[in-house]
């Protein structure tokens, strides 16, 4: 894996305190005290777009219509899916194999 440029000790600490969250519930309040609900709403969305781009193949018409997303958010996210480092697609894959084993 390549080195993000924005790898620092302060984010490492912000990813392990992520990292330190057990349920939902601590989710929901450890975002709600990090971030604005706008914020929570925009990364939800674009994982909804992901995952409608990874398993379905949707039009970005249809992600625009559905999700309620700018044209240019889908394109983002379709780069990040077809370009990046593999995010996207290494939490979705785990979120569908938990969903598949319960």
């Amino acid at each position: 894996m390549n080195t993000p440029k924005y790898k620092t000790a302060e984010t490492d600490e912000l990813f392990d305190a992520f990292l330190s969250l057990k349920t939902l519930d601590e989710c929901y309040i450890f975002f709600e005290d990090i971030m604005t609900t706008q914020e929570i709403k925009a990364l939800a969305q674009r994982l909804q777009i992901a995952k409608r781009l990874h398993y379905n193949n949707d039009t970005y018409a249809t992600i625009s219509d559905e999700c309620g997303a700018s044209v240019a958010t889908t394109s983002r996210v379709k780069n990040c899916i077809m370009y990046g480092p593999g995010g996207y697609k290494l939490v979705l894959d785990r979120l569908r194999g938990a969903s598949e084993s319960e």
